[in-house]
């Protein structure tokens, strides 16, 4: 990994545009009043563990915008000791969830998952999803290694 402030800032943007292209995306799944994730719809029998579609969509984008601010926070970590590995701790803990959810929907893609749903219907559409969360989670990566560097050597 790399300890140039310069790539960790183009890792830490790289997140962020991640966090947001999510964001965006919920908000067209909540508008559209789907479940799922861009290529990925959820089952029908989703629908029925959820009262209100839309707020559930809407939570998973103000979580998204909080990622995307938890990633820009890692350009310059916060100058308290707590706040700055609470930044870097919360991103470790979004990289592995984000992480998950791309293996995840990756498998089911692939449809070594059948128990995750079926394999999509727009695969394009999927791939796409796939390569976001992929480069999403190596953005995060690098820029919390570096972060945690950082937060080691002060």
């Amino acid at each position: 990994m790399t300890r140039s402030p310069r790539n960790r800032r183009i890792s830490a943007l790289t997140a962020c545009a991640g966090a947001l292209a999510y964001t965006v995306s919920k908000v067209d799944l909540a508008r559209d009043g789907e479940l799922g994730m861009p290529g990925f719809p959820a089952p029908p029998d989703a629908y029925a563990q959820v009262t209100d579609v839309t707020a559930a969509q809407l939570g998973n984008a103000a979580l998204g915008l909080l990622m995307a601010v938890v990633a820009l926070l890692l350009l310059r970590p916060p100058g308290t000791r707590w706040l700055r590995w609470s930044v870097v701790g919360v991103s470790w803990l979004g990289i592995v969830m984000v992480g998950a959810g791309v293996v995840g929907f990756g498998a089911r893609a692939a449809g070594v998952a059948p128990s995750l749903g079926d394999t999509p219907p727009d695969m394009a559409t999927a791939l796409a999803a796939l390569v976001v969360g992929a480069l999403w989670v190596a953005g995060w990566s690098v820029a919390a290694v570096g972060a945690t560097r950082s937060a080691r050597a002060r």
